[in-house]
């Protein structure tokens, strides 16, 4: 069953129906309280669950309260007390401070990125230190030994990463896909059944009779289109427009 609308009460049908402050209006209904102004889903403002626009929006006033000799003696009694109960915590607290930290996630993601940033120095400093000390040795003469055998050479070339449990994977990360482009309907032309005003920079004009090419649907109340009286291209309103 079609719901009514929330202005005239008549049967709002879905081909023109805009959900919106929990009711139902028509399109043509969907107007500022006060100026009757034509609204749609990105320039309104909801007061009391009614549709306003940006000028005519209400704005609540801040009450004044009276400096009566009452609350003069109020004010400064509760400043008294807070005085107190901080000097009282301080006396206590004083030379117990410490700080809390929160082993948040964020947190332990940063000490894992500084371990492993400081297990690759390490290595680094590892390596720099045991060619080093190779290049000092190959100045002394020392005996040639016996060439190893394929046991010993494999665990030569072992590497030194190992004995200190760092795994390194030099495989990259799969970029990840961009996301999908919305279905084109560029087959299909509309005609606007209403006249429109763009609210945004990303929005287009048009006036009932125009048609509307290369349509792109956003979504179920959004549409991109180009206005080929215009030629200017932007988004539009499902709902003002329909297919030829």
């Amino acid at each position: 069953m079609n719901p009514l609308c929330s202005r005239c009460n008549l049967v709002v049908y879905p081909t023109e129906k805009i959900n919106c402050l929990d009711k139902y209006w028509h399109s043509r209904c969907f107007r500022c309280e006060t100026c009757n102004m034509s609204l749609n889903m990105k320039n309104y403002k909801g007061f009391a669950k009614r549709p306003y626009c940006s000028a005519h929006y209400p704005k609540a006033n801040f009450t004044c309260v009276a400096d009566t000799p009452e609350n003069i003696r109020l004010k400064q009694q509760s400043k008294m007390q807070s005085q107190v109960l901080y000097k009282e915590d301080f006396e206590k607290n004083k030379g117990k401070a410490f700080t809390v930290v929160t082993d948040t996630p964020e947190l332990q993601r940063l000490k894992k990125s500084q371990d492993q940033i400081s297990n690759i120095k390490y290595h680094e400093e590892f390596e720099k230190s045991k060619g080093s000390h190779v290049h000092e040795e190959s100045k002394t003469p020392h005996p040639q030994p016996s060439s190893p055998g394929p046991a010993a050479y494999q665990q030569q070339q072992q590497p030194v990463a190992a004995s200190h449990n760092y795994h390194y994977d030099p495989t990259p990360e799969p970029a990840r896909p961009a996301a999908a482009a919305p279905p084109s309907s560029a087959g299909k032309r509309y005609r606007a059944v209403y006249d429109y005003a763009a609210a945004d920079e990303d929005e287009v004009s048009f006036i009932d009779g125009d048609v509307i090419v290369d349509v792109q649907q956003i979504d179920e109340g959004w549409m991109y289109g180009r206005v080929e009286r215009t030629n200017q291209q932007g988004m539009l309103p499902a709902n003002y427009v329909e297919a030829i």
